[in-house]
């Protein structure tokens, strides 16, 4: 049954070997690391050296690793055993696991929804029990989103925190790595191992990694959560806002303090991203061209035909589709248009997330709609599949920290997903807030 989920595209062959290496120095009465025989699952776009990585694509499908990602050696460092790699959209690209090479990968809790995407293996592998924790990546949205539909915690971190070398690039200045985990705790402890400044990614950060465990087990007495006026328009057209206001007023009872804040341009977010993300991922995807490390088509001859024919052929619709607009928006006659303006805007809601932090210590929104939709649903309305990320691509354009923890179920038991918003390099309290709700949260029935 669970191999129906589509969530594993391989099991690496030497998982057995590396645990009985880790068994015989227990024996030996070593000192292990901190996750010393733990078995984590990979998104299918981050290097391991010697192992096979295809993003999930026709163009990279026997494409081997020759180096290890940092955030894999992070991992092995502490004796995890990193054991298989997990389904996705190709290249990143979607909200719902649809979009791979191997077939769509299903929701753990109902095999007619999908799983939620990017990052949909390894929140199914997580929320069938195939595997305790996994890593996955969020350009818009892709741990969260999936981690909301199958009833998981999913972690964005802070841009720059975690590290992105050997991450295979969407929208380099939008992606992050981040873990996946059935708890808040173990998905904090998972956070302390992968986070730190790397030189061989000019984009991490050298602020220095605090203990995200240090805030579990604290109450939320005396916080302050911002709730954007935005976001509860938005909330309104859909059939669970009960349920985020019942968990808002227990919050009060514990306690906190709910406050309405204002992002002005919060809407403005949904298309400043697919401008600023297709334009980013039509430069990364340059290199696959049928030249270097990918597939080339059989029929290709000529330096152009090489170029069409292996790309006609090895990329899916959805790449083809985000690749088309990527081209459009950076074009002569446009980039002013589209671009540029999507840049602006992206500074403008950068300030307004700035003044709504102020006086909060968190911002609270729904992680999604609603639950987990039915397979093939949407995948012939793109601008619908797209909308879908209303509520987590604000955290990627911003920059900020963003978990998503679930809390409830939906119309047909399916789970939905609490989003909590940090300020900038702030996880700590994030996790704290996750925590207590995991912990003390009761459904009014």
């Amino acid at each position: 049954k669970k191999k129906d989920l589509n969530a594993v595209i391989e099991v690496f062959d030497d998982v057995v070997e590396k645990a009985k290496a880790i068994d015989q120095r227990i024996a030996k009465g070593e000192t292990l690391g901190k996750l010393a025989g733990v078995p984590v699952a990979i998104k299918d776009n981050i290097l391991c050296n010697g192992k096979k990585m295809s993003c999930a694509s026709k163009f990279l499908r026997d494409f081997v690793a020759p180096y290890s990602s940092t955030i894999v050696k992070n991992l092995e460092r502490e004796d995890a055993i990193i054991f298989a790699r997990t389904n996705m959209d190709e290249f990143a690209m979607g909200g719902s696991c649809e979009n791979s090479c191997y077939g769509p990968c299903k929701n753990a809790h109902d095999n007619t929804k999908v799983s939620g995407g990017s990052s949909g293996g390894s929140a199914v592998i997580v929320a069938a029990d195939m595997c305790p924790v996994a890593i996955g990546t969020d350009t818009g949205g892709s741990i969260r989103q999936p981690s909301s539909f199958n009833g998981v915690v999913g972690m964005k971190p802070t841009y720059g925190r975690v590290s992105r070398y050997g991450l295979v690039a969407f929208a380099s200045s939008l992606d992050q790595i981040g873990p996946i985990s059935k708890t808040t705790e173990d998905n904090a402890i998972l956070m302390n191992i992968m986070s730190g400044s790397d030189e061989h990614d000019f984009t991490s950060s050298k602020i220095t990694v605090p203990d995200f465990t240090k805030n579990l087990g604290k109450d939320v007495k005396g916080m302050v959560f911002g709730v954007p006026n935005e976001i509860m328009e938005l909330l309104q057209k859909t059939e669970y806002t009960s349920k985020y206001i019942d968990l808002f007023e227990f919050l009060e009872r514990q306690g906190a303090i709910i406050k309405q804040v204002s992002i002005p341009d919060y809407k403005t977010s949904l298309p400043s991203y697919y401008v600023l993300a297709q334009a980013e991922a039509t430069s990364n995807l340059g290199r696959f061209d049928g030249i270097k490390y990918t597939k080339r088509d059989e029929k290709a001859y000529k330096i152009d035909e090489i170029y069409k024919f292996s790309r006609t052929k090895y990329f899916g619709a959805e790449v083809k589709r985000r690749i088309m607009l990527g081209n459009f928006v950076l074009s002569s006659g446009y980039f002013d248009a589209y671009y540029l303006k999507a840049k602006k805007v992206q500074a403008l809601l950068k300030s307004q997330v700035c003044k709504a932090f102020d006086g909060c210590d968190a911002i609270l929104m729904p992680t999604a709609f609603g639950e987990a939709f039915k397979l093939g649903e949407k995948s012939k309305d793109p601008v619908s599949m797209y909308a879908e990320d209303m509520f987590t691509i604000f955290a990627n354009l911003t920059g900020v920290p963003a978990i998503s923890v679930p809390f409830s179920t939906g119309k047909t038991g399916l789970p939905l997903g609490l989003q909590i918003l940090g300020k900038h390099f702030d996880e700590t309290t994030i996790y704290g807030v996750s925590h207590f709700i995991e912990k003390n949260y009761k459904e009014k029935k």
